[in-house]
């Protein structure tokens, strides 16, 4: 091997360079350019692209506008063998067609194993590779800067498998494919895909380079073995369909199967289309992908040309036109553009020695006559930056140096050909229509869809993508070995089974499922203590368990452990301690019907109505008149009055009695809701205890008591900062009780705290304790699975449905009968009656005294504008005085200034009248003394 490497750089090297090894100048515009191609013409992808690229370089030199006169000459090596065989056959090949000619690029090679090697060689030379069927993604530009990948990267085809595979809600996949530098570093590409999506490869199952059939059914066997029913198949086009023969044969190409091959299926099916039969039934039902070229006038051109260009190729029948066909067709288009830029801008076609190759001069290899092509880095970047329409579409590379829009078909084999049911690009993700590019992209789950798939076994349905293991293992459910609330989790040890609240739950949960699941429940736990919930789900994070059911509350330090179905139960911490029964005989116990505000808005509304009233009835009602003080004392009285229909005043216009009314029911409303609340507080027996809820728990230092094994004692002492000393555990139900009647004076404690399903159970026969305050957290009781195991979604659905058809509440039922003490014991007092239950009311009477005073001050100014206006404005008063004027017409009673303005009136009606007598008495005067 140590001589092989140099030779192969030596051979390599000589390929390149001109005769002699030395520098070597040629003009500008030369009358040929060489160039190398390198790449298996048997093969299904090297027979398409020999006569593609025959029929580009044919086209190119047949337009003198594309190169200027110069010719394309492109020197093609058959390369027959793959691996180290075909590395070294294809370097020395080319070296001994090549090494009299000045090669400027080399088209090829054409499989990635060759390209990892050839790329280092290229790198010194400065030669570029265009390589039209190399899609190993991990070819990166930055390694191997004169690598340019002509077709599509691996990358984004896997990045449309896991589209795929995300949007039909799969989560594990099984990776099948070929064990060399393509099919690793393509799965490796699946495999960030899937990250990048909460999905991952479950299984990689890698197959040797030339698989036999014993090889294929030998990994199959133990793909079949697996969870996971999604199977993405990376390999080589001409051995990859004995992979579907054989799955058929092993029954793995029926219900329940998704296999989804890359696009070397779509490349076998375009070159050697129609398959046969027998070939097509193996790989009824399968997804595929197809590199996605646009329909052009260009393309269409070369489709209807190819017939004509593939008669006579081969006497294996005809040649059908793949997506490699077309890119090697445009490679060459692109690299002759690429080189008149090259002409164009000067350069020139020459050679030089390698100094650092000075050292190995011994030896046979004449390695220090290797040359290195001195416009390569300007040849280079003329092909990056070429821009043009080929028949693949547009030719552009992005600054990643992959091509621009790249498009994938989804293709779904049925019958005997195939179905499109639509695409992926990396601009609008999946669609139904190809992607539109003037248009902005809509990336929205709503918008991403597919046309309907027949999956194998001719099935529409989606197949649920994952199946219990077909191993003979039984799942291994931990199940806590509970000491206390036995109603809950009961083992019985003679015949190892387990009954209880959560065993009910889990078993009807299951029977929901429309599949078997093999399980067998262990218990965890010594049977003395109450077992830790969180160690038993740290034995899943383990692998010890695949499950735990039971009494699991679903907190965060377990969230990270495990994936928990939804809850069953609702849960959460709450507080218990003992009560006493007493009578309110406080002296202040009739101020508690209502609170403060209650009673503050109360007395409010009471003086705003009273004055409101007033406003109305001053002008009309004497017993709303008088001496101001005497008015203040008719305002409070009258208002306080109301709570006791006791006022004495009599209202006489229409707005004072709409609002007294009003107001009177109001009253009736709030003194009924009074007198009732008041006789309940006086005369009902109530609960109280010295331990009001959780705060004033933890202002003093008395004992709290806890169930062993309860996450309550971590809560406590990390969230609450509970001293450890003030915590007990306590486990039985009867444990709870002595110790809350023991009080901390005897060594007890001064209240429980634990989860209240427990609480509720523990009540529920005790009636001399209670829940006192508020459940201060909340959360749910659920199963737990290993991480992202399906069974943890389709529990979750299934509980769902217990719940909305009745069956959850009637296992509740069974296991967790309460007594009246548990709901007589939720509440250590009566709530006092809230501003909040007779807004309402006030609203009403505050709007029916807002819309009188609007009313009545209209008609006031009515009335004003009326009587006064024009005296006002005969006496030019100023507006200090009008306003004076209006405040003292308000004042007076009605009646008064009514009959003043009558009395004026009839004044200025006698002053007319006198005036006219006087008139007519002129008048007759001055007649009489014109008839004299």
């Amino acid at each position: 091997m140590n001589i092989v490497w140099p030779l192969v750089l030596m051979v390599f090297y000589k390929g390149v360079a001109s005769n002699g090894g030395g520098s070597t100048n040629v003009s500008t515009r030369p009358e040929f350019v060489n160039v190398g191609a390198v790449f298996s013409f048997n093969s299904i992808v090297g027979k398409v692209a020999k006569v593609a690229i025959e029929a580009a370089i044919e086209d190119v030199n047949s337009d003198p506008a594309v190169l200027g006169g110069t010719k394309m000459i492109v020197q093609m090596q058959d390369s027959n063998y793959s691996g180290f065989l075909g590395i070294v056959e294809a370097v020395l090949a080319a070296a001994l067609r090549f090494m009299e000619k000045d090669t400027v690029a080399i088209i090829g090679p054409q499989n990635a194993v060759t390209a990892h090697i050839i790329c280092h060689i290229a790198n010194e030379l400065q030669v570029p590779l265009l390589s039209f069927s190399v899609t190993d993604p991990t070819l990166s530009s930055l390694q191997f800067p004169f690598f340019v990948r002509t077709t599509q990267n691996d990358l984004h085809q896997m990045a449309a498998v896991a589209a795929m595979i995300d949007h039909y809600g799969w989560k594990e996949v099984i990776a099948l494919y070929v064990d060399d530098d393509y099919g690793r570093n393509g799965i490796a590409a699946l495999g960030d895909m899937l990250a990048e999506r909460r999905c991952k490869i479950s299984y990689k199952a890698p197959l040797v380079l030339d698989p036999n059939q014993s090889n294929i059914t030998d990994l199959l066997v133990k793909v079949a073995l697996t969870e996971s029913r999604i199977i993405v198949l990376h390999a080589y086009a001409h051995w990859g369909p004995q992979v579907f023969t054989v799955a058929k044969y092993l029954g793995m190409m029926g219900t329940g199967y998704v296999w989804i091959a890359t696009h070397w299926l779509t490349t076998q099916i375009d070159t050697n289309s129609p398959l046969p039969s027998s070939m097509m039934d193996d790989m009824q039902g399968v997804l595929t992908l197809r590199m996605y070229t646009p329909e052009t006038e260009l393309k269409r051109k070369f489709v209807s040309r190819w017939s004509n260009l593939t008669t006579g190729q081969t006497s294996k029948g005809k040649i059908g036109l793949n997506a490699y066909g077309l890119y090697a067709y445009d490679t060459v288009w692109l690299l002759a553009h690429a080189i008149n830029a090259f002409f164009d801008q000067g350069g020139n076609i020459s050679f030089s020695n390698d100094s650092r190759l000075t050292q190995l001069r011994r030896g046979d290899l004449n390695l220090d006559a290797m040359s290195i092509f001195n416009g390569g880095n300007l040849l280079l970047r003329n092909i990056l930056q070429v821009n043009m329409t080929g028949i693949s579409g547009p030719v552009k590379f992005t600054p990643d140096r992959n091509l621009i829009h790249p498009v994938f078909e989804i293709i779904n084999v049925i019958g005997t050909g195939i179905r499109k049911i639509g695409y992926w690009s990396n601009y609008s993700g999946l669609s139904v229509v190809p992607p539109e590019y003037t248009k902005p992209p809509n990336r929205s789950s709503s918008n991403q869809s597919l046309y309907g798939v027949i999956w194998p076994g001719q099935t529409t349905q989606k197949p649920r993508g994952w199946v219990f293991p077909n191993n003979g293992r039984h799942l291994k459910i931990g199940v806590p070995k509970h000491v206390s609330f036995r109603e809950f989790v009961s083992y019985a040890e003679g015949n190892d089974m387990f009954t209880g609240y959560c065993i009910d739950v889990f078993t009807a949960a299951l029977n929901m499922l429309p599949y078997a699941v093999p399980y067998k429940l262990i218990p965890f736990g010594d049977g003395v203590k109450n077992p830790r919930s969180t160690e038993l789900v740290h034995k899943i994070r383990t692998g010890e368990f695949d499950g735990a059911i039971g009494d699991i509350a679903i907190i965060t330090n377990r969230t990270r452990m495990a994936d928990f179905t939804q809850p069953f139960i609702e849960s959460g911490l709450v507080v218990v301690a003992p009560v006493r029964t007493t009578l309110n005989s406080n002296p202040w116990a009739f101020l508690r019907p209502f609170n403060p505000i209650m009673w503050g808005v109360t007395a409010a509304f009471f003086l705003i109505v009273g004055t409101v009233v007033w406003i109305l009835e001053h002008r009309l009602n004497d017993d709303f008149r008088g001496p101001p003080k005497k008015q203040i004392v008719t305002i409070l009285w009258f208002s306080f009055s109301t709570w006791f229909f006791a006022h004495r005043e009599n209202t006489v216009s229409t707005l004072g009695r709409l609002v007294l009314i009003i107001w009177l029911f109001v009253v009736l409303i709030i003194n009924s809701s009074y007198t009732a609340s008041l006789t309940s507080i006086l005369t009902v027996q109530q609960l109280s205890s010295s331990i009001k809820g959780l705060d004033t728990l933890l202002a003093s230092n008395d004992p709290i008591g806890y169930q062993q094994g309860s996450f309550a004692r971590g809560y406590l002492t990390d969230e609450l900062n509970v001293d450890e000393s003030r915590l007990v555990p306590l486990i039985m139900p009867d444990d709870y009780a002595k110790a809350l009647r023991d009080g901390p004076q005897r060594g007890g404690v001064a209240a429980v705290i634990d989860e209240r399903p427990y609480i509720e159970l523990f009540l529920s026969s005790r009636c001399d304790f209670s829940i006192v305050g508020q459940e201060f957290t909340k959360s749910g009781w659920g199963f737990a699975f290993a991480r992202d195991s399906p069974l943890s979604v389709d529990m979750s659905t299934a509980i769902l449905k217990l719940s909305e058809n009745g069956d959850l509440q009637r296992i509740h039922d069974k296991w967790l009968i309460s007594s009246g003490c548990a709901s007589q014991g939720a509440k250590l007092q009566v709530d006092r009656l809230q501003l909040k239950s007779f807004w309402g009311l006030f609203v009403l009477c505050g709007s029916a005294c807002f819309l009188a005073l609007i009313i009545f001050f209209i008609n006031m100014l009515r009335q004003f504008s009326k009587h006064y206006t024009e005296e006002v404005i005969s006496a030019g008063s100023s507006t200090s005085a009008r306003l004076q004027t209006f405040i003292s017409f308000v004042d007076e009673k009605e009646e008064e200034v009514k009959s003043r303005s009558k009395r004026r009136k009839m004044e200025r009606m006698s002053n007319r009248s006198a005036s006219e007598d006087e008139s007519m008495y002129n008048s007759k005067r001055r007649h009489i003394d014109q008839s004299s």
